[in-house]
């Protein structure tokens, strides 16, 4: 079987469920770097470091601040650096998925307890939590649906037909 040319995996095309990590990780990135562009970032001089009091707002809609835009860009890196490998493909989808369900469920936590307390570290807004949920359920569908025949030869190993 052909290799690549430093010896590692064999030629041919990725598999889908690596592309689909590294064009998430790509819009990661390219949403990381968006919010310190004023004029695409809204109230541009109202940016925070951290917090809830960030009136900044990507593309005029989602509530931004430094931290929340550097944790964009590093979700981007991890997502490219896990994208090399099938499993690591799968992990930042699936889990990276998980994880912006939980960061949905934190927003609507956070209105319901107090949208102005202390415990709302993150920039969050309606539009955030919905954009949360939606790439929750996107990132994990695409790491399951994407995968399920990925490595595997194109058959699904049977033990009965073991011997």
């Amino acid at each position: 079987m052909a290799r690549d040319a430093r010896g590692g995996r064999p030629a041919g095309p990725r598999p889908r469920v690596q592309l689909a990590a590294l064009v998430v990780a790509g819009a990661f990135l390219l949403i990381g770097v968006l919010g310190f562009i004023p004029g695409i970032t809204t109230n541009y001089d109202e940016l925070r470091f951290a917090g809830h009091h960030s009136d900044a707002r990507l593309l005029g809609l989602f509530q931004v601040s430094v931290l929340h835009n550097a944790v964009h860009l590093l979700f981007g890196l991890a997502g490219l650096v896990l994208a090399r490998s099938l499993a690591g493909a799968r992990l930042f989808l699936a889990g990276g998925g998980a994880i912006y369900l939980v960061l949905w469920l934190y927003g609507l936590a956070i209105e319901a307890i107090d949208a102005e307390g202390g415990a709302n570290i993150l920039p969050v807004n309606d539009a955030d939590n919905w954009l949360h949920l939606a790439l929750g359920f996107g990132m994990i569908a695409l790491g399951l649906l994407l995968s399920n025949r990925a490595g595997t030869g194109g058959r699904l190993d049977n033990p009965a037909d073991r011997h």
